[in-house]
C-alpha cells in the first residue's frame, strides 16, 4: 500500500488537523498560551534534569527516575505543541502523513513508557518507607537502570503494535482529524473499515499500559500506608506520607486522563471532551509535574540555589 493509499487517498497525502477552535480570537488566545506552557514545560523540565546531574547530593533513585520522567514529559510537549503552534498560525491547518505518524508513535510511545515509569517510581516509594535500612541495596543502580530501560522498551513496543495496526487502515479520502494532534482514537473514527480488530487491539494494549502498572502502583501504596500507620510518632507520619503525595498526585492526574482517553472505544468516544482530555495529560499535565514535585521539595529547592550561587559567582569573575 502506498503512502497516499494509507494516508488519505488524497494525491497530497496530508491530515487537516481541526484544532481545539476555529474563532480567530480564541487561536491567538490558544497560541500565547500554548507558547507559555511549552517555555515553561521546557524551562522546568530542564531544570530538574540539570540539578539533579549536578548536584551530587540528588544522585538517588528517586531522582534518577524524576529526571527520566522529566525528560519524558519534555520530550512529550515537543512532540505535540510547536506542530500546533505552527497550525495556528497558518491558514491550511495540515500535518504530512509521515509526521501524523512520527507524532502517533512518539507521542504514543513516550505516554506508555511514562505509564510504567510511574510505577516504577510507586516501587521506590515503596522501597523508601517500607524497607528504609535497606533502601540502597534494593533500589542499586543497576536495578534503576534496568527498571528505566524496561520501561521505555515496553512504550516504544506498545507504540510500533499499535502504530502498524492503525496505519493499515483505509481511509478513503477521509483526512479531517477533529484533534489537536494525530493519536490512535481520533485516527481509528476516520476510519471507513471495520476497525473493531483495531479496537479490540486497542483496549488490549491499554489494559496492559494503564490498568497493570496502575494495579502495581495501586498495591505499592496499599503496602506503604500500612507501613505509615505503624510509625508512632505524627512527625514520622508526616514525612513518609509527603514522601508519597506528589507522585500520588501525578499518578491520578495522569493515569486519570489517560484511562478516559484510551479505555473506551473511539466510536464511543465524544470528540470535545477528548479534545480537553487528551489537552490535559498531553500539555497541562508535562508542564506542571516539576511543580508538584518541587513545590515543597527543599532538596531541589537548596541545590537550584547553590546552582544559581555558582553561576553568579562565576559571572562576577
Amino acid at each position: 500500500m502506498s503512502q497516499d493509499e494509507r494516508g488519505n487517498g488524497s494525491s497530497q497525502g496530508e491530515f487537516i488537523l481541526l484544532g481545539l477552535s476555529n474563532n480567530p480570537y480564541l487561536e491567538k488566545l490558544f497560541f500565547v498560551v500554548f507558547l507559555i506552557s511549552y517555555v515553561l514545560t521546557l524551562f522546568w523540565n530542564l531544570a530538574i534534569i540539570v540539578v539533579s546531574q549536578l548536584d551530587t547530593s540528588l544522585h538517588t533513585p528517586m531522582y534518577f527516575f524524576l529526571s527520566n520522567l522529566a525528560l519524558l514529559d519534555l520530550c512529550s510537549t515537543t512532540t505535540i505543541v510547536p506542530q500546533m503552534l505552527v497550525n495556528i498560525c497558518s491558514a491550511r491547518k495540515i500535518i504530512s502523513w509521515t509526521g501524523c505518524v512520527a507524532q502517533l508513535v512518539i507521542s504514543l510511545g513516550l505516554g506508555s513508557t511514562e505509564c510504567v515509569l510511574l510505577a516504577a517510581m510507586a516501587y521506590d516509594r515503596y522501597a523508601a518507607v517500607c524497607h528504609p535500612l535497606r533502601y540502597m541495596a534494593i533500589m542499586s543502580c543497576s536495578l534503576c537502570w534496568l527498571m528505566a530501560i524496561a520501561s521505555w522498551l515496553t512504550g516504544i513496543t506498545a507504540s510500533i503494535v499499535q502504530m502498524s495496526l492503525t496505519v493499515q487502515l483505509p481511509l478513503c479520502g477521509h483526512n479531517r482529524i477533529n484533534d489537536f494532534f494525530c493519536e490512535v482514537p481520533a485516527l481509528l473514527s476516520l476510519a471507513c473499515a471495520d476497525t473493531s480488530t483495531n479496537e479490540a487491539g486497542l483496549l488490549v494494549g491499554s489494559v496492559v499500559i494503564l490498568p497493570v502498572p496502575l494495579g502495581l502502583i495501586l498495591v505499592s501504596y496499599g503496602y506503604i500506608g500500612a507501613a505509615v500507620l505503624r510509625i508512632r510518632s505524627a512527625e514520622g507520619r508526616r514525612k513518609a506520607f509527603n514522601t508519597c503525595t506528589s507522585h500520588l498526585v501525578v499518578v491520578s492526574l495522569f493515569f486519570g486522563t489517560a484511562i478516559y482517553v484510551y479505555m473506551q472505544p473511539p466510536s464511543q468516544h465524544p470528540q470535545h471532551q477528548g479534545k480537553i482530555v487528551s489537552l490535559f495529560y498531553g500539555i497541562i499535565t508535562p508542564m506542571v509535574n516539576p511543580l508538584i514535585y518541587t513545590l515543597r521539595n527543599k532538596d531541589v529547592h537548596r541545590a537550584l540555589r547553590k546552582a544559581l550561587r555558582k553561576q553568579c559567582w562565576m559571572q562576577r569573575t
